[in-house]
């Protein structure tokens, strides 16, 4: 999320999620802080989305629950793919539909949009005009030459922009640790082919959900080799409904049909597309792996993963690999076929997009820090002046005067947890106890208070959870309480959430000399 002001306005340029990894356990996704907005929020003319993943358009319900009316500015499948999520939040959007070559004005922003290649259809970067200067995001974008539908990155527009005179290019930096181009997507069609024609029984295909131009791959290949096909998931059949309602899909009659009419037919017609392929729990072929769906997976099925490995979530991946091996199935994946391309430019691309743009200053974007500092380099071998390229974390404040830009403050911007219905209550302190809950585990002390004397009227009871030592060791631990609650005792101390600490402090002690672990530790005082 980037959120660019001028003359007291503010422009939102995406506004997505992260999702979560293995240290944030029972977080469902991540926002960006609006904190620094929030009071703002009337100042916002419009937010700009680039293209329509995930993790460029995910948050944007949580912000209008802040404000409705907000207008949203993006190509006719993006707005399509949001206005569909912002009806399961129940709100009805301002939506605004521009294309490539269009060029609208939103209070003292003149946005003009340009045509980016992606691995989803109708992807825009945008250039940013106003009496300070010139801004250009490309959004995530690479430059395949062979398109699947013929539609490249707009390099004589990003020419045109440069001539103008780009103040600040703000750049995707995903690949650029990644030599030379991106491999064109058409490239994948022989493999897809081959795990279509090989395939003794039901070819069962995993991608993301919004990946339009891979399913159109399959479909094809389906289609080519005489299988029916059937979508699996809630994401994956609503997106691909959009998508072939306004046309990014190509769809032969009666290829696609209902699972329960597909299950009918012998196994070697079918094929399922499915969500998935991360690894996701709740995820179609995640709960197939697990011999939680329907469908069951069985000996001589294909299961081709047709999509990226995402850092983070790789065990997750290979425990549902396991899972589908372990029910005779043979599955593909980019570790042992041609099955996946980035939709994202490499090293390459981007040298070539900064020969040609020429900007004044650098800001790359998107990526991990090795991705924006690689990325950097590029720019910097291409001849942009080192101090005019700006790496900057999240939240880092860049003011663009006179043709400069500079780095000039930070604001607030961590992460907001969401946890079902729940968004912005978990912290970095819950995080961690629930870290401690999984590793340690959880030790519940109730013990009998004789008010008189202060001290215990009879032994602890304990109730353990997640502890290995398991629960006849605590019992080593008694001996520890009583010292405390007797040194209590001469001191005076009577107060119950005094006496409680005491416990939790004797038992967690004991817990880490004995053992070397670090359970959460729960007192339940019961006063006689």
């Amino acid at each position: 999320m980037t959120v660019l002001e001028h003359d007291g306005k503010l422009l939102i340029v995406d506004c997505g999620v992260l999702f979560p990894e293995e240290h944030q356990p029972g977080v469902d996704l991540i926002l960006p802080d609006f904190g620094w907005i929030k009071d703002r929020l009337r100042d916002v003319v419009a937010v700009v989305l680039t293209h329509g993943h995930e993790d460029h358009i995910g948050a944007v319900p949580y912000l209008l629950k802040e404000r409705a009316d907000i207008p949203l500015v993006g190509s006719r499948l993006t707005l399509a793919l949001v206005a569909a999520k912002l009806e399961e939040h129940r709100i009805s959007p301002r939506l605004v539909e521009v294309k490539e070559g269009d060029r609208r004005g939103f209070g003292p922003f003149d946005c003009e949009f340009v045509a980016v290649n992606h691995s989803i259809p109708d992807a825009l970067a945008v250039a940013v005009r106003t009496a300070a200067g010139l801004v250009v995001a490309t959004g995530d974008f690479k430059m395949d030459q062979f398109p699947l539908d013929r539609r490249l990155t707009d390099l004589r527009a990003l020419a045109r922009l440069g001539e103008e005179g780009v103040d600040l290019f703000l750049t995707d930096s995903t690949n650029a640790e990644v030599p030379g181009f991106t491999t064109s997507e058409s490239e994948l069609v022989p493999a897809i082919e081959t795990v279509f024609r090989a395939a003794p029984r039901r070819v069962i295909v995993s991608s993301f959900a919004s990946h339009v131009h891979r399913i159109q791959q399959v479909l094809d290949a389906a289609h080519a080799h005489g299988r029916k096909v059937a979508f699996v998931g809630r994401s994956m059949v609503r997106n691909m409904g959009i998508a072939r309602e306004l046309g990014y899909l190509t769809v032969p009659d009666g290829l696609v049909m209902d699972l329960k009419q597909l299950e009918k037919l012998p196994p070697q017609k079918a094929a399922l597309i499915c969500t998935g392929s991360q690894g996701e729990p709740m995820a179609a072929l995640s709960r197939m792996a697990n011999r939680d769906h329907v469908i069951r997976i069985g000996e001589g099925d294909t299961v081709l993963l047709a999509s990226s490995l995402i850092p983070g979530n790789e065990n997750s991946v290979y425990r549902v690999i396991n899972g589908l091996a372990r029910y005779g199935a043979h599955v593909v994946h980019k570790g042992n076929a041609k099955v996946h391309v980035s939709g994202h430019a490499s090293a390459g691309e981007l040298a070539y997009v900064y020969n040609v743009v020429r900007p004044r200053h650098v800001m790359p974007v998107h990526g991990e820090w090795r991705h924006l500092k690689a990325n950097a380099d590029i720019a910097v071998r291409t001849g942009v002046a080192e101090d005019r390229v700006i790496v900057a974390d999240d939240g880092v404040v860049v003011d663009l005067v006179d043709g400069r830009a500079k780095v000039t403050g930070k604001v607030s911007a961590g992460y907001v947890y969401v946890s079902g219905t729940t968004v912005g209550n978990i912290t970095e302190a819950s995080l961690k106890d629930r870290r401690t809950l999984a590793a340690e585990g959880v030790i519940t002390v109730v013990g009998i208070l004789d008010t008189d004397t202060g001290t215990l009227a009879e032994p602890p009871d304990f109730l353990a959870r997640g502890f290995a030592p398991g629960q006849e060791a605590l019992e080593q631990s008694i001996p520890s309480i009583e010292k405390a609650l007797a040194k209590a005792a001469e001191e005076g101390v009577r107060e119950r959430e005094q006496l409680e600490d005491l416990i939790t402090r004797a038992v967690a002690q004991w817990a880490w000399r004995a053992h070397r672990l670090n359970p959460i530790v729960l007192p339940v005082i019961i006063e006689e």
